[in-house]
């Protein structure tokens, strides 16, 4: 499992996400932790994508955190933007 101390400060006590970071490799660590509340294999639709990371999230930006999520691989989609699945890390 991957130590997630970085953004430690920016979580609350039930680990959810109090803002985003600013600094690129907080920021990528925040994305990364996000990844990991993804189920594998899984397809999301927008709205469920959209309602998980509103769950692990307080300050509610699922659109910035998806399109960033994907711009850094760890969301795929599909191209009209439907469905969403964990990028696969082997």
């Amino acid at each position: 499992m991957k130590d997630f101390s970085l953004i430690a400060p920016f979580l609350d006590e039930s680990g959810r996400l109090k803002s985003y970071p600013t600094k690129q490799k907080k920021k990528l660590a925040a994305l990364e932790y996000l990844a990991t509340k993804l189920e594998p294999d899984k397809v999301y639709t927008e709205k469920e994508i959209n309602r998980l990371i509103n769950s692990w999230c307080l300050f509610r930006d699922p659109a910035t955190l998806r399109r960033e999520m994907y711009n850094n691989h760890l969301l795929d989609r599909t191209q009209d933007c439907s469905s969403y699945w964990a990028e696969k890390t082997e």
